[in-house]
């Protein structure tokens, strides 16, 4: 009953009052944002596969310039990342916008994080179970490690999610994530800003 009517109930009717209370902050993040990233804008969107690998446009604040080098390349990330965008990332408050996500259905506020769309044929078929379920602005892998830990492990934490999704589950995450916060760990993975990208192998 709760993964299929209730989780999804829950998740709009918190979703949405979080940004009622929320929106005055998020709008002084935003601000803080645009004049950071030097007119790059306040917020990033990009295509994500959701439940059953449908994409979506997922909505974050958007951490990193779009400065480039001589030859019109993206200059890493790790040079890219500004410090209020640092601060933001490493508070997680980046996530927040995709509450905007979870109203319109297209996320949960707990489920696998949605990845990147090329990374859909590189999935085993085990790994792919993690579309079973809507993504989560966070998720059993990111209270166990979220960017410090390997892919493979990071998506047998997600399918062990989808075979377990429970409400007392949820709760359970969502404490963890709010005490990861506060500690800040699991960020990036050694030696990147953030995460390398999956091949298939790692």
């Amino acid at each position: 009953m709760y993964r299929h009517g209730l989780k999804r109930l829950l998740d709009f009717l918190s979703a949405l009052l979080v940004l009622l209370v929320l929106w005055p902050v998020l709008l002084l993040i935003a601000i803080g944002l645009q004049v950071a990233n030097k007119g790059a804008g306040a917020f990033f969107t990009q295509e994500r596969p959701g439940k059953g690998g449908r994409i979506f446009r997922i909505i974050k604040f958007k951490t990193m310039t779009d400065e480039r080098d001589g030859q019109g390349n993206l200059l890493p990330d790790a040079e890219r990342l500004t410090k209020v965008g640092r601060l933001v990332r490493s508070l997680s408050i980046d996530e927040l916008p995709q509450l905007l996500n979870v109203l319109k259905g297209d996320m949960a506020l707990v489920g696998p994080r949605p990845l990147l769309p090329q990374y859909l044929p590189l999935y085993s078929k085990e790994q792919a179970r993690r579309h079973e379920v809507r993504p989560g602005i966070t998720g059993w892998a990111q209270v166990n490690g979220r960017n410090a830990i390997s892919w493979t492990k990071k998506l047998e934490l997600d399918v062990w999610y989808v075979d377990h999704c429970s409400f007392w589950l949820d709760m359970k995450i969502l404490f963890l994530t709010v005490k990861k916060v506060f500690v800040r760990e699991g960020i990036s993975q050694e030696g990147q800003a953030t995460m390398e990208f999956f091949n298939g192998k790692n």
